[in-house]
């Protein structure tokens, strides 16, 4: 009989990227993939430890699968393994497997099928000397959009941030690699992809950088609608990438650039390699090649030292840039970090400063989604959105429903954009056929 494994993916488009090539090599061997049910003969957690709340959701899942079928074999593996002794004591787990090697988990799953009476196993490298970039692909993709891995690791160490230590230094994956793969995507049908890393524009390939990789993809994948970037950082925006965005029309109208505070003095003590002027600069020469592009961003509030004047100017400054979207997330003390050592701020005020931030978030997402409202643009449907709607992303970003039509589900589509619902979601109406 066909053994049934649960999956589970917590935590960021890279662990989803891994875990789909995961699924993938697994289908390939004749196992049925599934969500985690109380049949299912095995299930696997690819953990997240972004956060203290991320490590709270890997546990909590840990012990609700094991309760759900004891008899299961239960593989976990990711950040949270590899960043935490805790997890490597939990009771119950069969296999544990941290970052780096997640390729592992099929040939050590493989044999406790034959032999359940093998102890638990780990295999957990030292992924701070880890130099080898794991080659994982994916041939098919749980959402309309495929995310295409092309780095792994951060060696940026900034004072609030476990990742370094959950991932390891830069590894990137060949340009040729890429371009394979990117290729295979565009011809099984998919009509958007996002290239996605740890630290995406720290990408390096034989002296190319992230640019040049861009530039070759949309010289040699022709047939590609859009291509994305999951993220980068405002410092590793050359000439190069801005020529590249003002001459394509394949590169999305959209960039997500951390930002973290508004504040100078917090950006210092948290490591980040750029200040407010910098950053705002930068944004002034993108928003000249494209006016309107959406630039979203993430926001930590109520970092150690944050006074309040500070978080005040932080938010009038951050107001100022009229981002798309804020992504806003309370401080959260992370052992092993320097900024775990920082004098802390209460969660009241964290709370209170997260709320308001929350607040500006909805407020520019409305004021950037109306100035939309009556013009045309192209979206790619992705799923269905309630009975009788589908939802699917502009090129820009926004988040556009119409009404069901299956033919138009993955396909690059006009679309009408008639009204605005709430925070970044549209209503559209289909005005060509596809």
């Amino acid at each position: 009989m066909m053994k049934k494994i649960g999956f589970v993916t917590l935590g960021c488009k890279v662990n989803i990227y891994e875990s789909n090539a995961l699924k993938n090599e697994l289908s390939d061997k004749g196992y049925l993939i599934c969500e985690p049910t109380s049949d299912c003969d095995a299930y696997i957690i690819n953990t997240c430890s972004v956060t203290n709340q991320a490590d709270a959701k890997s546990r909590k899942m840990i012990h609700r699968l094991r309760q759900l079928n004891r008899d299961a074999i239960l593989c976990v593996m990711g950040c949270y393994v590899q960043t935490n002794e805790e997890a490597r004591q939990i009771e119950g787990v069969d296999i544990l497997v941290g970052n780096g090697n997640k390729k592992e988990v099929i040939s050590l799953l493989e044999d406790k099928f034959l032999d359940r009476s093998i102890e638990k196993k780990m295999h957990i490298l030292d992924i701070l000397h880890t130099r080898e970039y794991e080659p994982l692909e994916v041939s098919t993709y749980d959402h309309a959009r495929a995310f295409v891995k092309i780095e792994d690791g951060c060696e940026n160490f900034c004072s609030y941030c476990i990742i370094p230590y959950a991932r390891g230094p830069v590894r990137c994956k060949p340009q040729q690699q890429v371009l394979n793969e990117i290729r295979r995507i565009v011809d099984a049908g998919y009509q958007e992809v996002v290239l996605s890393g740890i630290h995406t524009g720290r990408y390096e390939d034989q002296g190319a950088k992230l640019s040049d990789l861009i530039e070759r993809i949309l010289k040699e994948v022709p047939k590609l609608k859009r291509l994305r970037l999951s993220s980068i950082e405002i410092n590793e925006i050359d000439d190069h990438f801005l020529s590249l965005l003002k001459t394509s029309s394949v590169l999305a109208d959209h960039l997500h650039l951390p930002l973290q505070s508004g504040s100078d003095t917090v950006l210092a003590k948290m490591g980040r390699k750029y200040d407010t002027g910098t950053f705002q600069r930068k944004i002034e020469e993108i928003r000249k090649i494209r006016p309107r592009i959406s630039i979203t961003t993430d926001v930590i509030v109520g970092f150690p030292y944050e006074t309040e004047e500070e978080f005040i100017r932080s938010k009038a400054w951050i107001q100022s840039l009229f981002f798309s979207k804020l992504h806003v997330f309370p401080y959260s003390v992370r052992k092993g970090t320097k900024a775990a050592e920082m004098p802390q701020i209460s969660n009241e005020v964290k709370k209170k400063r997260t709320k308001e931030l929350l607040l500006l978030s909805e407020q520019l997402e409305e004021m950037y989604a109306k100035q939309f409202i009556g013009e045309e643009t192209e979206v790619i449907f992705e799923q269905p959105f309630s009975q009788n709607q589908m939802i699917g992303h502009s090129g820009n970003y926004l988040q556009v429903v119409c009404p069901f039509d299956e033919k138009a589900l993955k396909k690059n589509v006009r679309v009408l954009l008639k009204r605005w619902i709430k925070e970044n979601i549209v209503e559209g109406e289909i005005i060509k056929d596809f």
